[in-house]
């Protein structure tokens, strides 16, 4: 037993007790019986913060002794039990913890997370002698750097494509770690007074989650790739390998320097719980808690995982191949496959997905795992949905407005006024908009489900600044004043030891990227203004913070590709290459910004020093930026008939064909043409204000009753939630939302333990099984199959419908049209 400045710590192995509150001793000092002073703080701080359970606060009515005995029981019962999860241990038994590795802090600090979801997921301890950056890191990171965005950019140009996701190289790594800790010598050198091995001690789970990062960082490669094609393809402009360079490495890293500025409010609080770092975090410790220890109560999490990743890689052969009818199980369309109503409705390929029914993981976590959003933040998608898409859109699709009801209900693609799909070729010459032609061919019309995406996402992208600015104004000022030694959560001042990162480095990281872009644009024929240029930037970084927030709380993410088009496409018009580059910019600073912060925060679970996440976060970014246009360069070298309809292996290259007709689209016909006063979806331009002052009314009946139901609703949530509906479908939001009761909140609520225990190792366990199974099916069945299906009704009986052939409601004969006579 150690006993410091009061603090009592019990050493049992293999886990460590948490340390006691003083709650009691407290108790005994006051003597008021009203609500004491330290419930009211709490509510006060913790109102505007849904993850946070007020309600397991001390009634108001209570009395003084009631309440302090309540948060006792509250703070020291087995809801704030010590995590299951032990990490590794520097050179010593799995067994072995000594004191000296412990931080004790003050009596009036609690030792465990106030968030169930980070003590189910986070160990409260740390060791911080564990080597970090070893050589066997760096050798073991920037391989899968550079082979995760290389494998996943060449098939990016394929469709049906296949993605290898950062979680095989987090199961891949931990074994060829074992390897290099088993073979690699462990002589030590000393090079000009610095000592160093080949081989440290034990790989251990610091290392294991540097390595998941820098492949994790990179996992879809350069979003400036899909630039670099389209300009090539459909304009004709190649302007040499250092241009795409430069593009790559300065979009790619211009985001790390922003990140850096919000670190405070994104990273080192303890409400920011950034459930995606959870899922990783659980894993991490499940892969590196005590083996020589036996559960005996309960299985263990490795075992747990080992079997629920092993069922779902059995089990996605069947919706993945053998019976593909079990994803897109449209029973209603099988029963009436012509009811063009019918298939409108329920159908889960160009319908509304009227239904809870599909047997598909990736089906049903298409928009993220259900076993990780919070409940609260389901409901908020669940109710815009449903009433935004199985309300609304329905109403204007069958009252055929805006002419919807000529085109498929939800489709993202464009239309002409015949009902045929918008030929954006029909309106160029020399890769320019061409008016004439333009005129003389048809305007731009859109599907219903489309139309109602863009205006919840011009909603949204006001909504979160209005939203961020009232609920978390207070907080976001205070942070300014504050560094992580402030900061009262356990795993802040844990992580308080390390050197934080320098700000010159981000700095220095923000003239580089600002200086490799500049000359990217100025040196070329990008026709890209240089206050542009700027302007995109500062775009990107005006919305870090509130996008940051949301998703750091609700595990949604808002992304600025749309919002970047229409902004381009007025201030640069008739311009598509620097309308892409704008959007390449506008977009990808803050979503690098959001990765960089979330893999941050990864590290601050998982006690890794920030200066080396960082490095290590750069360095993988430009490794990853050299081989994606390396890779590409060669596949349109290399690959016969590559990105032309008909390629004989897929090779169409079907995301930069969708980024090249949304250049034309904004930078040609432009935004005027179809937002604007007298235009045809100028409607949709009210939805910026009314996502504006939406939030406001529900602040203030979440202050007048912070114990409330209207704490839990978040309007950015409501409006960004079913943004994803086109390309997805109802289903994709139904049986989320259906999986999501069962997992967070029955579950969660009655079944607790279960939940604390394997919620997240499930989810991880169950993308892991269908990543690999969709990995192993191309290989073995698909791709030496020539990409056919087995021909059975289990595989074609959702083929032969009209849901699946995109068949709209209303024809157009023969020379026929539909809309305005004129345009401009």
């Amino acid at each position: 037993m150690v006993v410091r400045k009061n603090l009592t710590i019990e050493i049992e192995s293999p886990e460590v007790s948490p340390l006691p509150t003083t709650s009691t001793a407290k108790s005994k000092r006051m003597t008021h019986p009203d609500v004491p002073r330290d419930i009211d703080s709490l509510l006060e701080e913790h109102w505007n913060d849904p993850n946070y359970d007020v309600n397991g606060l001390p009634s108001p009515t209570a009395s003084s002794t009631d309440s302090f005995e309540l948060e006792s029981k509250h703070r020291r019962g087995s809801a704030y039990s010590t995590s299951d999860f032990d990490g590794d241990s520097h050179y010593g038994s799995s067994k072995e913890h000594s004191a000296s590795k412990l931080k004790y802090v003050d009596d009036d600090e609690v030792e465990e997370s106030p968030y169930p979801e980070v003590r189910a997921a986070v160990s409260n301890l740390d060791d911080p002698t564990m080597p970090v950056s070893t050589i066997r890191m760096w050798a073991i990171g920037i391989f899968f750097s550079a082979a995760l965005p290389a494998f996943n950019q060449l098939f990016s140009l394929r469709y049906p494509s296949i993605f290898m996701s950062g979680v095989v190289v987090q199961l891949l790594s931990l074994p060829i770690g074992r390897f290099f800790e088993w073979v690699l010598p462990t002589t030590r050198f000393n090079t000009f007074g610095y000592v160093w091995t080949l081989n440290p001690g034990p790989f251990n789970a610091k290392e294991h989650t540097v390595i998941t990062v820098m492949a994790k960082v990179v996992e879809i490669g350069a979003y400036a790739t899909d630039l670099l094609l389209s300009q090539e393809l459909f304009y004709g402009k190649n302007f040499g390998f250092g241009y795409e360079i430069m593009i790559c490495i300065s979009s790619q890293l211009m985001g790390y320097a922003f990140a850096g500025m919000f670190m405070r409010f994104l990273v080192w609080p303890s409400s920011m719980i950034w459930p995606g770092a959870l899922v990783n975090s659980a894993l991490f410790n499940t892969l590196h808690k005590s083996y020589s220890t036996r559960d005996k109560k309960h299985m263990s999490r490795q075992r747990f995982f080992a079997i629920a990743a092993a069922a779902s890689f059995v089990w996605y052969w069947f919706p993945g191949y053998i019976f593909t009818a079990l994803s897109w199980f449209t029973w209603a369309c099988w029963i009436a496959p012509n009811n063009v109503a019918v298939n409108s409705l329920f159908g889960y390929v160009s319908g509304l997905g009227m239904g809870f029914l599909t047997f598909d993981w990736a089906m049903i976590s298409y928009f993220g795992s259900p076993l990780v959003i919070p409940w609260w933040a389901q409901v908020n998608t669940t109710v815009s949905f449903l009433f935004w898409f199985w309300i609304i859109v329905p109403i204007i699709y069958f009252t055929n407005t805006w002419n919807t009801a000529y085109f498929p209900v939800n489709s993202p693609a464009t239309y002409t006024n015949t009902g045929t799909p918008f030929d954006i070729t029909q309106v160029v010459t020399n890769g320019l908009f061409d008016v004439e032609k333009y005129r003389n061919y048809s305007p731009v019309f859109l599907s219903a489900a489309f139309i109602m995406n863009y205006c919840l996402s011009l909603a949204a992208l006001t909504a979160v600044v209005t939203h961020t600015y009232l609920w978390y104004g207070r907080d976001i000022m205070r942070q300014l004043r504050t560094s992580i030694k402030d900061e009262k959560d356990i795993h802040s001042r844990l992580m308080s030891r390390y050197q934080t990162i320098p700000h010159w480095w981000f700095v220095a990281v923000f003239v580089f990227s600002f200086v490799l872009g500049a000359v990217a644009i100025e040196a070329y024929e990008t026709t890209m203004p240089f206050w542009a240029y700027i302007l995109a930037i500062i775009l990107g970084f005006a919305f870090v913070l509130p996008l940051g927030i949301l998703l750091a709380i609700t595990n949604q993410q808002l992304t600025l590709n749309v919002f970047s088009e229409l902004i381009a496409g007025y201030v640069i018009p008739g311009r598509p290459i620097a309308v892409m580059i704008f959007k390449v910019y506008g977009t990808i600073v803050s979503k690098q910004a959001l990765d960089f912060s979330g893999h941050l925060k990864l590290g601050h679970y998982m006690k890794v020093p920030p200066r080396v996440m960082f490095i290590a976060q750069a360095t993988a970014s430009v490794v990853s930026c050299f081989v994606v246009v390396v890779v590409q360069r060669w596949a349109l070298t290399h690959i016969e008939g590559v990105c032309h309809q008909g390629q004989k292996n897929g090779f169409i290259c079907p995301s930069s064909t969708v980024f090249a007709e949304a250049s034309l689209l904004y930078g040609g016909v432009g935004p005027s043409r179809l937002f604007g006063p007298g235009q045809m979806y100028y409607a949709a331009i009210w939805f910026l204000f009314i996502g504006a002052v939406s939030p406001i009314p529900f602040y203030f009946l979440a202050r007048k009753y912070p114990r409330s139901l209207f704490r839990y609703v978040n309007i950015p949530v409501f409006w960004v939630g079913p943004t994803g509906m086109p390309p997805g479908t109802g289903i994709n939001f139904s049986s989320s939302a259906l999986v999501g009761f069962i997992f967070q909140f029955y579950l969660r609520r009655y079944r607790f333990m279960w939940w604390m225990r394997y919620n997240y190792i499930l989810s991880l366990a169950l993308d892991f099984g269908v990543a690999i199974a969709g990995v192993v099916i191309f290989f073995t069945v698909v791709y030496p199959g020539g990409g056919q299906q087995l021909n059975w009704w289990g595989n074609t009986v959702y083929l032969n419908t009209a849901d699946f052939n995109y068949t709209p409601l209303k024809t157009v004969q023969n020379g026929q049209s539909f809309g305005p006579k004129t345009w401009q």
